[in-house]
């Protein structure tokens, strides 16, 4: 309990609890939308915005976050415009998004450390700013989800007949999208752009095991997610491990036992949405 006395322990606490509750809300959306590539894809978009940032002396965070933003204004049209599923669109900003972050990265003259953090993360490192900025897109969220619940769950559901029954469906669909991006890039620096969109994924996909309640799959992921990181960064402090790489096994332990656990598998399969 002596541990709690330094601030660097209390900072790394708190991106514990606002990147496991952020990151596994953002989550349910990309697993019961079925576009998995969609975290994958922002974090290459938030990597390479944040890697932008620091080649021209602009905030990484808003230049990750306006990447993000970029991105999920082109997923949807293209998707749409073009007939391609989702997953298609997300994949070919992925890998101009990908180019983008290796080219900007090839651009430092002088140390890579600071970029390369980005990469990896560093939850022990996280500032009162990194904490600020998480706990406001947190907020965002869960305003978000609060506001427009009925609207979401229609929109996951089914975009055309949430269209049919009179909701505006694409500025509900970008707006998922774009708050996925903000997700990500605020917890670019505590989990890293290789390993963040696992920490999405894994929670949602646990939660999703355990119940036929959307607003269950909320709660359920937001306690893996948290449980994740809290246990990550105990083990980063203690054996000198890569808090990021253990958060994400961790996470992925706790799918696989959930998998075992799941009602599912002897139930009907889905969510009531």
């Amino acid at each position: 309990m002596g541990l709690l006395e330094y601030s660097f322990i209390q900072n790394a606490l708190l991106a514990s609890l606002l990147g496991g509750i952020g990151c596994s809300v953002i989550g349910v959306f990309i697993v019961t939308m079925e576009i998995p590539f969609l975290g994958v894809s922002m974090a290459h978009s938030a990597f390479a915005g944040a890697l932008f940032g620091l080649v021209t002396g602009i905030d990484p965070f808003v230049m990750a976050l306006l990447f993000c933003f970029i991105s999920s204004l082109l997923i949807g049209p293209i998707s749409d415009k073009s007939g391609f599923n989702p997953d298609t669109a997300i994949g070919i900003l992925f890998s101009v998004m990908l180019g983008l972050g290796f080219l900007f990265l090839a651009s430092f003259t002088g140390p890579k450390t600071e970029a390369l953090s980005f990469i990896w993360g560093s939850i022990l490192t996280v500032s009162r700013t990194d904490l600020a900025l998480m706990g406001t897109v947190s907020l965002l969220i869960a305003g978000l989800v609060a506001l427009f619940f009925k609207e979401i769950k229609a929109v996951i559901f089914n975009r055309e007949v949430a269209a049919s029954a009179g909701i505006a469906q694409k500025p509900i669909y970008y707006l998922i999208l774009f708050a996925c991006g903000a997700v990500i890039s605020a917890n670019l620096h505590t989990i890293g752009g290789l390993l963040i969109f696992s920490l999405v994924i894994n929670p949602a996909a646990a939660a999703f095991q355990l119940s036929y309640s959307l607003r269950n799959m909320f709660l359920v992921s937001s306690i893996f997610g948290v449980v994740s990181c809290f246990i990550g960064l105990i083990f980063s402090y203690f054996y000198d491990l890569p808090a990021g790489a253990i958060i994400i096994i961790v996470s992925g332990i706790i799918f696989f036992l959930s998998l075992l656990a799941s009602p599912k598998n002897k139930a009907g399969y889905g969510v009531d949405r």
